[in-house]
């Protein structure tokens, strides 16, 4: 559980997550928002903050620019969970994983 007396994602870590986020794993921060934020018309994502409780996004649908707030199913204790919690998002099962008969 996340310790409140310290908080680990400043603003700075913060800012590095979304930036590497953003920079290197843009289909990770769109999928995010097809799949957690419940926006499959989505086109595109941008990653503006994270804490121990979820990530702040800012999702391009139809009707434009939409922020989402996509939560954690559990607070993160350290800035470095969030690597790890990232990437276990992205292993649910898709559309296109289904096997072909």
């Amino acid at each position: 559980m996340a310790d409140v007396s310290e908080n680990p994602f400043t603003p700075a870590v913060s800012d590095r997550i979304c930036g590497h986020m953003n920079d290197d794993h843009p289909d990770a921060v769109l999928f995010y928002v097809h799949h957690y934020g419940n926006e499959p018309t989505a086109t595109e994502a941008r990653m503006e903050a994270i804490d121990c409780d979820g990530m702040d996004i800012t999702a391009t649908v139809d009707d434009g620019p939409r922020p989402l707030r996509i939560p954690f199913a559990a607070p993160l204790a350290t800035a470095k969970d969030a690597h790890v919690v990232l990437v276990d998002m992205l292993k649910v099962p898709r559309p296109t994983d289904a096997p072909t008969a």
